[in-house]
């Protein structure tokens, strides 16, 4: 890849890679524990019960990539999808430093099988497989946290049968695609790549070829300043060699392109030799390129920002619902209640108690119902980040008694004001 993004290319690496060994609040930035169902996000805990915010998140994420496509284009395709980032910066590199450009690997592979050829595909091929494996490790990490995966990868494999099996799945995933899938990935099986048409305009940002300036095409002179009925572009073909896709930018906005801009360096190096301007392929919007003013605010980003405000107000609400714990008061199983030898009647309840916060939590338990006796098994209890408790409690009243039949148990987090009540209804035979 070109050295002008290679630097944004190396940092989204590094964001990705190294995730799994940042703590944030004493666990990973990102660990989804889905065996324990728990879920880590910057400092955030979730449980299996917080599972609904997770629309809000995939329709945020969703959302963020249409004003992107709407004013970018397809940066995020170009610079920081994970596809791009390892295959661009990483498995592309390794290939044209071991077998040489384009062109040369293309003789090459058409001649017989010599020694030239047999030494370089199997060093080439060795270390995908290699880079290959660290990257199913690290793509596991995020599922069973890095000290796990350590501890895992000093066992014996049949110690965890499925995360091994899952590592050789994913390593085979991986190595399958950074060798031979490559862009088919992006141009047959990813969604994304196939709504830019929808979500782009003739304002967004994309990458483009002049044709003002380029037509019509000719063969360079010696001179800077061509003929006065001939274009900049020389026809030298460098675009299309270089595009990973291997589409010909110069015949306009095209669904194979990934906007990786390597079109846009080759043109300028071959546009400097030459003594002319850069920029004949380039970023731009498509009025750009026909010699307009590119608009900024029009309708489509209006929409998109009352999508967005709206999406915003309901995310904030639904986030105040999101409590540091979980509490529901369900039926004992058996019979609904027991008749005792005073006439009084008794039910039996469990209150099921999770901690939701990164942090061991005590909590206190009080029934706050008149005219009802409580007896609770555990009235002080404390729970560890994440787990949860069942606490016995049963009620007895009067038989007869005219109160409502409604009973309430407020649970309290200590250190806090945080409360909350929770109520079932009080089963007694007919009157």
């Amino acid at each position: 890849m070109p050295g002008r993004p290679f630097l944004i290319v190396s940092i989204n690496m590094a964001i990705y890679a190294t995730l799994p060994w940042i703590e944030v609040g004493g666990h990973p930035a990102i660990f989804l524990d889905i065996e324990h169902r728990h879920f880590y996000l910057f400092g955030a805990t979730f449980n299996a019960q917080d599972a609904w915010l997770a629309f809000f998140l995939i329709t945020g994420a969703g959302f963020v990539l249409l004003v992107i496509a709407a004013l970018l284009g397809r940066v995020w395709c170009g610079y920081a999808c994970p596809q791009t980032v390892f295959l661009e910066g990483v498995f592309r590199r390794l290939e044209r430093w071991i077998e040489g450009p384009r062109n040369e690997r293309i003789r090459r592979n058409a001649g017989p099988l010599g020694w030239a050829k047999a030494w370089r595909k199997l060093l080439k091929h060795g270390i995908y497989l290699f880079l290959a494996i660290n990257l199913a490790h690290i793509f596991l990490s995020y599922f069973v946290s890095l000290p796990e995966l350590m501890s895992m990868v000093s066992q014996s494999p049949g110690e965890h049968p499925r995360a091994f099996a899952w590592m050789v799945g994913m390593t085979a995933v991986m190595y399958i695609n950074f060798a031979f899938f490559r862009e088919q990935l992006c141009l047959v099986v990813c969604p994304y790549g196939r709504l830019q048409s929808v979500l782009m305009d003739k304002d967004s940002l994309l990458v483009g070829y002049d044709a003002r300036r380029g037509e019509p095409r000719g063969k360079p002179k010696k001179s800077s300043a061509g003929p006065a009925d001939r274009g900049d572009c020389v026809d030298c073909h460098r675009c299309v060699v270089v595009c990973p896709t291997g589409i010909d930018i110069r015949n306009g906005l095209q669904l194979d392109c990934v906007g990786c801009a390597n079109c846009v360096d080759a043109c300028d190096e071959v546009m400097k030799k030459l003594g002319r301007a850069p920029g004949l392929v380039r970023y731009d919007s498509l009025r750009g390129l026909d010699g307009e003013e590119r608009r900024f605010l029009r309708p489509r980003l209006a929409f998109y920002a009352v999508l967005g405000a709206v999406g915003l107000i309901v995310a904030s609400f639904a986030m105040q619902a999101h409590t540091s714990f979980e509490a529901n008061l369900l039926r004992q199983r058996g019979a609904p209640f027991a008749v005792l030898e005073d006439g009084s009647v008794r039910n039996g309840f469990t209150l099921h108690l999770v901690n939701k916060s990164r942090t061991r939590q005590t909590f206190e338990i009080e029934g706050v119902s008149e005219a009802m006796e409580f007896q609770i098994i555990r009235p002080r209890v404390e729970i560890d980040s994440l787990e949860n408790l069942h606490i016995p409690i049963f009620v007895t009243r009067p038989a007869g008694s005219a109160d409502a039949k409604e009973i309430l148990v407020e649970v309290r987090r200590v250190g806090s004001e945080e409360k909350k009540p929770v109520d079932a209804r009080f089963q007694a035979p007919a009157q």
